[in-house]
């Protein structure tokens, strides 16, 4: 009789498939109509798109792909607590200069490519501590457990 042995899924690695999870549906979200306002003023990406997820966070077709790809990374990487990790981490880091993106320019003018607006700008800030903060917990309680 051969015993198999699976290695248990890490918490960092739970973690990132969550976020991962949460963000392809976002993605999805974006591009159904109801749950995005003013669905018919959804352009490709710019400033010029005034469709809003859930009437509050400026989305275009671009900020939907960005976050379908973000939410397929993280299921990929998910499936190894090293990527996991840095998936959380180091995406975390981005979604914070995201942020400072953000607030530093002109929400009205060419350089708002995504879109984006103050509510954004703040979820963008919250995402980013959260996933650095689940990235590190996560590895923090592994090698908790190990100990």
């Amino acid at each position: 009789m051969t015993q198999t042995r699976t290695r248990a899924r890490q918490p960092v690695q739970a973690f990132a498939a969550v976020v991962g999870a949460v963000f392809l549906v976002v993605g999805i979200l974006g591009f159904i109509p109801g749950i995005t306002s003013d669905y018919d003023q959804l352009t490709f990406g710019g400033h010029h798109s005034m469709a809003m997820l859930f009437g509050v966070f400026s989305v275009s077709v671009l900020h939907n792909l960005v976050h379908l790809v973000f939410g397929i990374a993280g299921l990929v990487l998910a499936r190894g607590p090293g990527g996991a990790r840095g998936y959380l981490v180091l995406g975390g880091f981005v979604y914070i200069l995201v942020c400072v993106y953000g607030i530093v320019i002109d929400i009205h003018s060419g350089m708002n490519f995504l879109p984006v607006n103050g509510a954004d700008n703040w979820l963008h800030f919250g995402l980013g501590i959260g996933m650095i903060v689940l990235g590190i917990a996560g590895t923090a309680v592994q090698r908790t457990r190990e100990s």
